[in-house]
């Protein structure tokens, strides 16, 4: 319990910014238009390859007795991969839609 108390108090601002760019993130999404929800979903693929990318080397550079930071990048990875393999579905599926479709 110690560890967890010592992790919140040194990385505090972290901690801060965080929850300040999920609720900047949340507003942001919010007021966008339906009609242009796909084609920020491909931007979106690029920042999670970029937490993805992140979480891989926090992974590799943290030692194996840290399990704080080591759930945590697995989660990130975990759902930072969710977030590209789902948005790369969705992009796919948007532009299958302006195919043209063959008579037989």
């Amino acid at each position: 319990m110690e560890s967890i108390i010592d992790f919140l108090i040194t990385n505090e601002i972290l901690i801060y910014l965080l929850l300040f760019t999920i609720l900047l993130g949340f507003e942001v999404i919010s007021k966008v238009p339906s009609i242009l929800h796909t084609p920020l979903m491909s931007g979106a693929n690029a920042i999670s390859g970029i937490v993805i990318l992140g979480a891989v080397i926090l992974i590799r550079n943290t030692s194996p007795d840290n399990y704080i930071v080591l759930v945590l990048a697995s989660i990130a990875l975990f759902v930072g991969s969710i977030n590209v393999f789902g948005g790369f579905l969705v992009t796919n599926r948007m532009l299958s839609m302006f195919n043209k479709k063959n008579k037989k």
